[in-house]
């Protein structure tokens, strides 16, 4: 099992003849390989309304007549856009072609400002932990440390990869981030994200690396995470 990441916080992955995209902010990211036109996904998974999270999901969604599952209020901002959209929240799971997607907790905030300079609420923000071909990922989204992390790990892994904030700032940096994989998550393959995308979130992943006890892939955008 692969998954792919193209800068930021934009993962991709293919299961049972499906694409997914995670958080496809790809317009405005001068970290990522790929052009919004040419993403080919039949889902979009969000994991919470800000703008460089939900990124391009209108344009592609319509370009791929792809599902977005998302938040509830985040979803149901993007129905009113004529999007496809299956709304969740927390602790909710649903089974897809591709496997299964549950919404737990995130430490964050969420809203989505439009192109009028509108900002519209979006419910809370969410991580993801996601099952595919029987492989645990947790996606923790944007967040601060927080004690859970190791109940959700608990009651949901063991857990294969989890991609996780180091960028500080606007989420946790990497002393937390350190200490949420080492004492609270314990993957068996971390992968920091969200970082070096602007000036505030400039990161060293080595520095990361270097301070957790599990293996650590440090990604460039188009490189993927293998895990069997």
């Amino acid at each position: 099992m692969t998954v792919k990441y193209h800068g930021h916080s934009v993962l991709s992955f293919n299961s049972n003849d499906t694409d997914v995209i995670i958080d496809p902010f790809i317009s405005g990211n001068e970290l990522t390989d790929l052009t919004a036109a040419d993403v080919k996904a039949d889902y979009i998974i969000l994991t919470h309304g800000h703008n460089d999270h939900v990124g391009d999901t209108i344009d592609i969604a319509k370009n791929n007549d792809a599902t977005v599952i998302a938040p509830v209020e985040l979803a149901n901002y993007l129905d009113g856009q004529g999007l496809k959209t299956v709304g969740m929240n927390t602790g909710g799971e649903g089974e897809y072609e591709f496997g299964k997607v549950k919404f737990v907790h995130a430490f964050h905030t969420s809203s989505f400002t439009d192109e009028d300079g509108v900002a519209h609420y979006t419910g809370e923000p969410m991580g993801l932990i996601l099952t595919i071909n029987g492989k645990k990922v947790y996606v923790t989204g944007d967040t601060g440390l927080f004690g859970d992390m190791e109940l959700i790990s608990k009651t949901n892994g063991p857990i294969d990869v989890c991609f996780i904030p180091i960028g500080d700032h606007f989420t946790m940096g990497v002393d937390d981030a350190a200490y949420a994989v080492n004492k609270l998550i314990k993957p068996i393959i971390a992968v920091p994200v969200h970082y070096d995308t602007f000036p505030p979130i400039k990161q060293d992943p080595e520095d990361f690396k270097n301070k957790i006890d599990t293996a650590c892939q440090i990604l460039k955008p188009g490189q993927a995470v293998e895990f069997s």
